[in-house]
């Protein structure tokens, strides 16, 4: 086998017939292949996504390419089923892919001159406006439903953004922040959730400007408190207690000796 550093294009199109080859097959002669749809699998491609960016956050580059191949599995077995009714076919989606990727860069592909990657960005969104057969689409039409929330509001702000709906500079992203605390603070039972969902959308905004992705903060912080939390739980063991007998004088000792 050719080590992956050294495939050609002749060899790299050689192992991507192979590989489609492969599920083809097993399209045709597994029974639990045989059964699947498209609707089956979905929730597999969310795991495998979700893998993968597991494999990012721990720099594991052997893993990450493990998961990028159960992706690209996901792509072929998807296309293998919808070519089966011929609703579409692995070259369709590779040609559709490319042409918009042409069609949304004019900077690379054509004569449009740009600054910066916010122009590049802006003209992303603009150009993808007239993607609906001459037809506008709404600039959050491409916000998926299903995203978690916090991801969602990044890329509907994003989206926002992109078409001249914008706070000015970060201070004033800022002071929406303070002011949604400020509503928060005031609000009544009944209002409390939504000022409160007010107060995370804000600063979601916010961390747009100073370059920071939520979603990745978010994880970061989840994980650090996991990690100190195991600590507690692990020193509480070594002195035979658990933390039911723990007082909670003794435990933030060990948060503050974990941050160490």
């Amino acid at each position: 086998m050719i080590p992956a550093a050294n495939l050609g294009a002749e060899d790299a199109a050689q192992a991507f017939a192979d590989f489609v080859q492969i599920v083809q097959r097993l399209r045709k002669e597994c029974p639990w292949d045989k059964e699947q749809t498209h609707a089956s699998i979905k929730h597999l491609l969310i795991e495998e996504a979700y893998e993968t960016v597991e494999a990012i956050d721990h720099n594991d580059l052997n893993e990450l390419k493990k998961e990028l191949g159960d992706i690209f599995l996901h792509v072929v077995f998807h296309a293998v089923i919808a070519q089966e009714t011929d609703a579409f076919s692995l070259k369709d989606i590779i040609v559709t892919e490319s042409e918009k990727l042409i069609r949304r860069h004019p900077h690379v592909y054509g004569d449009l001159q740009v600054q910066d990657t916010a122009t590049v960005l802006s003209n992303w969104e603009k150009i993808k406006q007239t993607e609906n057969g001459g037809k506008p689409k709404g600039a959050l039409s491409g916000v998926p439903k299903q995203l978690p929330a916090l991801l969602q509001a990044e890329r509907i702000q994003e989206k926002a953004a992109g078409v001249g709906f914008d706070f000015l500079d970060a201070e004033g992203a800022f002071a929406k922040v303070e002011e949604e605390i400020e509503e928060f603070k005031s609000a009544t039972p009944q209002d409390a959730e939504g000022e409160f969902g007010d107060i995370l959308f804000s600063l979601v905004n916010y961390a747009r400007f100073k370059g920071i992705s939520p979603e990745n903060a978010l994880r970061r912080s989840n994980q650090k408190f996991m990690q100190r939390f195991s600590y507690i739980e692990t020193a509480l063991q070594d002195q035979q207690k658990s933390m039911s007998d723990a007082t909670l004088q003794e435990m933030d000792v060990l948060w503050e000796e974990s941050k160490l």
